[in-house]
């Protein structure tokens, strides 16, 4: 019999780890090829890890809950062959001079990459999502946590070892002495009384994620908002004469959503100011615009699929952008990439009926934009013959921003920017 070593994927350019969350195979299970084997998890994707090769499974590497990183063995397949064939093809194929050379060379890398890690300050560690949602439910800030000593991989602090830290910490007083104003915000609630007739669920994993990043993000950003109103009425107009169209040439839907995305890339075009990140004491102006799109789950969470370089997309690009992702969400589908890498964020509150909402910003985004639903509404309507009262379809754009480096006349006009782009639609375009 073979050993065959399943390892972990790799899952997009920016993932370089994943949390255990499910083993969908236990030792001693028949395994086909392709069949999934475990699911993992990424900061807000969840994925499968399928087999390579048909056998059984005789041992488990990594148990729930536990971190993973890209290229590790997670468990050991039996399959059928021999291990010797394995060895001689390997041997036959890559000279051990070679090997040798690989290896030295990866050393080297690995010595230079440490190198500097040693001379950062401890702001530099990295921390798994689990490992940074745990310290926010239980108040533990940055200074805090990275005097949490790591016993994982180059001195990673893992589950257990915040668990184990936790056991020990029974008051502010005899962890860490700061000053007040210093100290995190404790983001613990006051205990609930249950009583017998009351339910008690757990919340899930992903539910957990988004809990900790809201609690993060308003601890870390300064939130303010600035509303407009607009007139969609022209807008409703044409997509009422071309969505049928549309939809039958392109076989794909067309939703008011991929009108609001190029009007969100041209006013970030026209404002760049808005498509940055804060990083400490510094300012991160982006190279592209990538638009993420809150999309609520079936099961009632959110997700934020990007569509990278936004305002490069034509309409019709635009709506298939949008449809494609909405969908893949919906079905768990999206790879870990497709929602990282985001510089600013639409959420459509309007479609569950809300007339603007205040939402929280997408950390490290400054700006967060909420559609609000289109409303008839009598509106006064300014003609050369005078004013009259009219029947208009208007909605509220909210927009959310930093103050700690987005002022309200940045926040004011990029908002108004997008509102006149959308009052100002061209209907005589077609698509």
């Amino acid at each position: 019999m073979a050993r065959f070593e399943l390892k972990l994927p790799r899952m997009g350019e920016s993932v370089a780890e994943a949390t255990v969350t499910n083993w969908l195979k236990q030792v001693g299970d028949k395994i086909e090829a392709d069949e999934a084997v475990l699911e993992v998890a990424t900061d807000k994707v969840d994925s499968e890890v399928p087999s390579e090769v048909s056998g059984v499974l005789i041992e488990q590497l990594f148990s729930k809950d536990d971190l993973v990183e890209v290229g590790q063995t997670i468990a050991i397949i039996e399959t059928e062959g021999e291990n010797e064939e394995v060895t001689v093809e390997i041997e036959e194929t890559v000279a051990p001079e070679i090997i040798e050379e690989v290896t030295k060379t990866i050393e080297s890398v690995k010595e230079s990459l440490a190198a500097p890690a040693i001379a950062n300050s401890n702001s530099e560690k990295f921390f798994s999502p689990l490992v940074r949602n745990i310290a926010a439910a239980e108040g533990i800030g940055a200074e805090e946590l990275n005097r949490i000593p790591g016993t994982g991989s180059e001195g990673r602090v893992t589950k257990n070892d915040i668990l184990e830290y936790l056991k020990t910490r029974t008051n502010k007083s005899e962890v860490e002495t700061v000053n007040i104003v210093d100290a995190p915000v404790s983001t613990k609630s006051a205990p609930v009384s249950v009583s017998g007739g009351d339910e008690i669920v757990e919340m899930d994993r992903m539910r957990k994620l988004i809990a900790g990043y809201m609690i993060s993000s308003q601890q870390t950003s300064a939130h303010v908002y600035s509303f407009i109103e607009v007139d969609m009425t022209n807008i409703v107009k044409w997509r009422e004469k071309h969505k049928n169209e549309f939809e039958k040439r392109e076989g794909e839907k067309l939703t008011f959503t991929p009108i609001f995305m190029e009007a969100v890339a041209k006013a970030l075009k026209d404002y760049p100011g808005m498509n940055i990140s804060v990083d400490g004491d510094y300012i991160i102006k982006k190279k592209n615009i990538n638009l993420g799109m809150a999309a609520a789950l079936p099961n009632g969470n959110l997700i934020v699929p990007v569509i990278k370089n936004a305002d490069q997309l034509n309409l019709v690009g635009m709506a298939k952008a949008v449809n494609d992702l909405g969908n893949r969400a919906k079905l768990g589908k999206l790879k870990p990439d497709e929602t990282k890498g985001g510089t600013y964020t639409v959420t459509n509150v309007g479609s569950f009926g809300s007339v603007f909402g205040t939402p929280i910003l997408n950390q490290p985004e400054v700006g967060i934009l909420a559609l609000g639903a289109i409303r008839k509404v009598p509106a006064v309507i300014e003609t050369p013959e005078g004013d009259f009262i009219g029947i208009r379809q208007k909605m509220f754009l909210t927009h959310g921003y930093d103050h700690r480096i987005i002022d309200g006349a940045l926040g004011g006009m990029f908002v108004k920017r997008v509102a006149e782009y959308l009052e100002n639609f061209d209907t005589t375009r077609t698509i």
